[in-house]
């Protein structure tokens, strides 16, 4: 009982010592890992991952900045075991055991093992050392990114095979996924695989086990006939995943799918699976609203929240570039592309990367090489409107709205689209600079899906989950039409539950719904037209798009409106500019609708702004508002009238 209690105690001091570090706002790795004392870790964890985490974050080895987060977060961890909120163990046997597997794996281009680098030794270090306390993989789902041509396909078939090999002994009926996008991709890394696996079959002790349980190496399956366990090769084309019960399971190229329906199925098929692993990875690609950049994006808050244990057993491993300044700074290239670490390999991939470099420049298509080769996330269309690194600088965790000045926009369904209304509040931030805050709130219908689930797969989005978090309303038509009883309310219940004094409300010209006449009708909003044609939209338009890369705009992680930034383009006539979307399934009329509230609300700080007019301003107040003005007017003349003028006869 003392001892326990002693314990307690110890845990209770340490955590009164320990540093919460929150980097999501600072960045600032660095200067948090050089503010804490990790003295005797090197020596209790001298493998081979640990270093690289030292070597990283001693600035020894060039990363990107996701890069020193993950190394962080491995020291950090070590610090914890041991306590009581962190029940995992980094296990040097494990690591020791696939490094020597490493060794003996051949490179099939070579038909030779080769030499493992230290950001590859991490890597397989990370997936296989940390275990919980039953002893099984502590990370069952993986997110890794590196830029094309590292070698991940090796990295990828070392890990196969000793899984295969090495964690299966003992068990019979495991089953083994290598997947892709389609059955060519799929077909590709499994040859890799077979290939290795028919060259470690013929090396002791794997000899032994491959003679001892039958190994077969077919064209659709790896099988050792004596326990029937099987490595499976599936494509994401043939969803084919029911059914089976993976234990390590990896998938190529993931960054493609733009769907979670069918990668859930690889998911709640492991459930149950002890030591299981789903490995995802991939290059960056041009769509950023896909699912594994919306999980990159998680584990990254999640590492930067440093005491936060939510995404304990999802590892994140990403080497890219920073910034895409970094386009024509060679001498970063090595934080997406590290094999330019190997001095063999350095001026070849060097010069073969300057001269992707050049040629997609001078073709126009230099997103390619920002997307692929930095392992950078963009939009690759020429016409976007904004880009990424701009829309997720933006974000905040909140604003308060309540009694603020608003201007409000509203783009409203046709057809299967949303209904869109978009706020846009003008504020001064803490150095008095003018900045805007803007929010939305989506109608949902689904009638031309069929159901909301259907609508959802369609539009990417967990529109069940957001309604929860207050991001859109589903539609309550019995038919999944939009309902405009629903609408109107919620607008009017908006302004009055968060007291917003309503400046401007601009609407399509063209748009005169139900809502907005039971708006005309009811209210004492003001409303305002505005014609949807690129002479009355370029000024706003342009205005969103300044303030963004600016940064003097701010909004919330809201991922509807994140798709409909980032899926917006320009078009552009003899006139001026205007958005439009790539296709008719993409949603940009959370875009459209704040373009509508900026018709006006772009020119709040300036003179001439509606806010700023006099007689506007009258008609604006509240009756106790007109009565206080007329006092201070009628003071403001007692204080420079003399006495003695009040006899004048004159006066």
């Amino acid at each position: 009982m003392f001892k326990k209690t002693m314990k307690k105690m110890m845990e209770w001091v340490r955590s009164l010592m320990t540093k919460k570090i929150d980097l999501t706002q600072t960045h600032d790795v660095l200067g948090d890992y050089h503010s804490i004392d990790y003295s005797g870790l090197k020596e209790k964890y001298p493998d081979p991952g640990t270093k690289y985490a030292f070597d990283v974050l001693d600035e020894k080895i060039v990363t990107g900045y996701l890069m020193k987060l993950a190394c962080f977060r491995h020291l950090q961890d070590l610090k914890r075991i041991g306590s009581s909120d962190f029940p995992y163990d980094y296990s040097l046997k494990h690591v020791k055991r696939l490094m020597m597997f490493a060794k003996m794996s051949p490179n099939v281009d070579t038909m030779e093992p080769t030499k493992l680098m230290p950001w590859q030794e991490f890597m397989l270090s990370s997936l296989i050392g940390w275990r919980n306390k039953e002893g099984s993989k502590r990370f069952g789902r993986a997110v890794i990114s590196v830029g094309r041509g590292q070698g991940k396909t090796y990295m990828l078939a070392i890990l196969m095979a000793y899984s295969y090999f090495v964690e299966s002994r003992g068990l019979s009926n495991q089953d083994f996924l290598v997947s892709s996008i389609n059955a060519k991709q799929t077909g590709k890394l499994y040859g890799y695989l077979k290939s290795m696996i028919n060259v470690i079959q013929t090396i002791n002790p794997w000899k032994k086990i491959a003679d001892k349980n039958d190994l077969s190496l077919q064209a659709d399956k790896i099988i050792m006939r004596n326990t029937n366990n099987v490595i499976r090769p599936i494509s994401y084309e043939s969803g084919q995943y029911d059914s089976y019960h993976f234990t390590t399971a990896i998938f190529d190229e993931i960054g493609e799918i733009k769907s979670r329906e069918k990668i859930s199925k690889i998911v709640s098929g492991q459930v149950k699976v002890p030591n299981r692993q789903f490995i995802q990875i991939s290059t960056a690609y041009p769509d950023p609203t896909v699912p594994f950049h919306e999980d990159e994006r998680m584990l990254q808050q999640a590492m930067e929240q440093d005491w936060n244990r939510d995404a304990d057993t999802y590892l994140c491993l990403i080497w890219s570039n920073d910034s895409l300044d970094e386009t024509y700074k060679p001498e970063t290239w090595v934080k997406s592309n590290p094999l330019l670490d190997l001095p063999t390999e350095h001026d070849n991939l060097m010069q073969g990367l300057l001269d992707k470099r050049d040629t997609d420049s001078m073709t126009g298509a230099i997103a390619d090489f920002q997307c692929k080769n930095l392992n950078m996330w963009l939009s690759s269309d020429v016409d976007s409107y904004l880009n990424l690194a701009d829309v997720e600088r933006a974000v905040i965790p909140e604003f308060k709205k309540y009694g603020r000045k608003v201007y409000i926009g509203i783009d409203y369904s046709m057809f299967s689209d949303n209904t869109a209304i978009s706020s846009v509040f003008p504020y001064l931030d803490e150095e008095e600079k003018p900045k805007w805050h803007v929010e939305e709130h989506s109608f949902i219908p689904w009638q031309a899906a069929g159901s909301i689930e259907a609508k959802e797969k369609q539009d990417g989005i967990n529109y069940r989950e957001l309604e929860k978090q207050d991001f859109c309303t589903i539609t309550s038509h019995p038919q999944g039409l939009i309902n405009d009883d629903e609408v109107y309310e919620w607008i009017v219940n908006y302004i009055e539950d968060n007291n917003l004094d309503v400046i401007f409300f601009g609407y399509d010209a063209m748009g005169i719904t139900k809502v907005i006449q039971m708006l005309l009708n009811n209210t004492g909003f003001n409303l305002n037209p505005i014609r949807q044609r690129t002479s009355e939209l370029k000024d706003p338009t342009k205005f969103l798009q300044k303030i963004f890369v600016e940064s003097t705009i701010s909004r919330l992680d809201d991922p509807i409106m994140e798709k409909a930034l980032l899926h917006a383009v320009l078009r552009e006539d003899s006139i001026g500019i205007q958005v439009d979307k790539r296709k008719a399934t993409l949603k940009i009329d959370v875009v459209d609708a704040i373009i509508d509230a900026l018709y006006q609300g772009m020119n709040h700080f300036e003179d001439y702004g509606m806010a700023n007019d006099k007689s506007w301003q009258v008609e604006h107040m509240t009756p106790q508002e007109v009565l206080d003005w007329f006092k201070n007017q009628e003071s403001g003349l007692t204080d420079e009238i003399d006495e003695e003028d009040w006899n004048d006869e004159d006066f």
